[in-house]
């Protein structure tokens, strides 16, 4: 009988890590039946291919190199100055990794645009899109996130070591040599491998951004292939060209990177050392650079968003039910996403206090595939495989639901991994003896202490959805819309007034999911 209990109990996890490998599986294969495989070295030495390729790797080389020469000074300084409104800084950091692409450009672009800001008060000409408003749009999303990560690092020194390098009076350049450089070399590798991918698979801000054949990337190459071209072989060996590079970088960052150690969270003071007003001032100009890459362009949006367009914008029917759909989307694709993460998890979970770690790590690595395959592939594989037998745009919604399920799996599992194992360690055999198993111990062990990441876990997968472009990009029309899409619009039909109001609603409901999802972590 415990053996059975023990099989049925991760049996869930099995199935859905079958149906995620099937659900790729079926997606690279169709892939592979389009492409064009008797041409593989005539595409190899394509120049459009090896430009796009070239221009992906450059921009997401610089784009890192970017974000991290901005996020190693303003996290040193972060975490020696606390301030009033320190922690609202932090909280507008984090919401750059939710806020939707397009709220953020439009915001980079009130700002920086040919019309924005800058050039009006400067009268010049500067131009956001090229090259530059690429790299301008992907540190405005991984300066913050990688300053926080690596701010962590530094908390994670014991204060005991601070009080010791005050005694032996060390400076300020030694102390961060010895104590926190080590902690942060060890961070770094993850850090800068996840902002390369996030900005070597982005799409929505080089299709905002780009402005030409010259900026595009492999990402957007596909897109316009099977979009605009409707040529389904090249879509097919772009998508499984990307997917062969990204399994290439992922396994060149295994091998670079070494595991993270696991440091307790600690509060402590960073005024151990002494100070000085060259000091303060220098911590001053990077913790300003930080706000003024943040928030101007989260302020324009808002203030771009109440215009004369506002109440005409708000009753259009088109837009509500874009709404409508965004929140069925972003529903459905978090529920979906958490149960898949869950499933995942208990199963990884037996497994490892099974003594079985190698199987965990395989489990949960399926969970992940979809950072090696990005959306789009994904998309396009399946729009390949499905159009042989029925109308895809007729399950659009469903289609892009699993898509942004598999896309905000990563995260899920990411935040209740560590939760859900320490859980177990903590309170099986209390469990045990007294008998509690089943729906008893999923009520009063699991949900009372696991309360607080599964909200985090299920308020980002919701805002990850609902700011989503990637797989609406392929499969919306006129009759199948989101708000990102609805925006992108606007955008391109250049009714800029609505299309700041759209941003707005898409930002004040990003926000708004944000704060809830921090509040109610807190409360737990």
């Amino acid at each position: 009988m415990r053996a059975l209990r023990h099989t049925t109990t991760i049996v869930p996890g099995q199935i859905c890590a079958g149906l995620i490998i099937l659900f790729i599986s079926a997606s690279l294969i169709a892939l592979w039946q389009a492409s064009p495989t008797s041409d593989l070295l005539q595409w190899w030495n394509d120049p459009y291919l090896r430009h796009i390729t070239r221009f992906s790797l450059f921009q997401a080389a610089l784009s890192t190199l970017l974000s991290l020469a901005l996020a190693l000074p303003l996290s040193e300084a972060l975490s020696r100055r606390h301030f009033r409104g320190r922690s609202l800084l932090l909280q507008a950091f984090s919401l750059t990794l939710v806020l939707p692409v397009l709220v953020a450009v439009m915001g980079l672009l009130a700002i920086y645009g040919r019309s924005g800001l800058l050039n009006t008060w400067f009268d010049s000409e500067l131009s956001i899109y090229g090259l530059s408003g690429i790299l301008l749009a992907h540190v405005f999303f991984n300066a913050p996130l990688a300053s926080r990560m690596l701010l962590q690092s530094i908390e994670s020194v014991p204060a005991q070591q601070w009080q010791l390098a005050a005694h032996l009076g060390l400076s300020r350049t030694q102390a961060y040599r010895y104590l926190c450089w080590p902690r942060i070399k060890q961070q770094l590798p993850h850090t800068a491998g996840l902002i390369f991918m996030l900005c070597f698979t982005s799409f929505a801000t080089v299709m905002m951004l780009g402005g030409g054949p010259k900026y595009t990337t492999i990402e957007l190459a596909i897109y316009q292939a099977i979009r605009f071209d409707f040529d389904l072989g090249l879509g097919a060996i772009l998508a499984l060209w990307q997917m062969l590079l990204c399994l290439s970088l992922t396994a060149l960052l295994h091998l670079i990177a070494k595991p993270i150690e696991s440091y307790p969270a600690v509060q402590q003071s960073r005024h151990f050392l002494s100070d000085s007003r060259r000091q303060r001032l220098w911590d001053g100009l990077w913790i300003g650079a930080g706000m003024l890459l943040v928030i101007p362009p989260l302020l324009a949006v808002v203030m771009a968003g109440i215009n004369g367009e506002t109440l005409a914008t708000l009753q259009q029917p088109a837009l509500w039910q874009a709404a409508w759909n965004s929140a069925r989307i972003a529903l459905s694709a978090s529920v979906i996403a958490l149960f898949m993460g869950l499933a995942i998890l208990h199963t990884s979970r037996v497994w490892r206090l099974g003594k079985k770690p190698r199987a965990a790590d395989a489990i949960e690595l399926s969970g992940s595939l979809i950072l090696v395959t990005p959306g789009l592939v994904i998309s396009t594989g399946m729009f390949l495989l499905l159009r042989h037998y029925t109308n895809v745009f007729q399950h659009a919604f469903w289609l892009v639901v699993l898509v942004n399920a598999l896309m905000a799996l990563p995260f899920v599992i990411k935040t209740l991994a560590q939760p859900l194992l320490q859980t177990a360690q903590q309170y099986n055999h209390l469990c045990q003896s007294l008998g509690i198993a089943g729906k008893n111990r999923w009520y009063w062990v699991e949900w009372k202490l696991l309360g607080r990441p599964m909200a985090q876990a299920f308020g980002l997968a919701l805002t990850l959805s609902l700011g989503d472009l990637t797989a609406i990009a392929l499969f919306g029309s006129q009759h199948f819309q989101t708000l990102p899409w609805y925006l992108f619009q606007l955008q391109g039909g250049y009714r800029m007034e609505a299309a700041s109001v759209v941003a707005l609603l898409l930002l004040i409901a990003s926000f708004s999911l944000f704060v809830w999802t921090e509040r109610y972590a807190a409360k737990r």
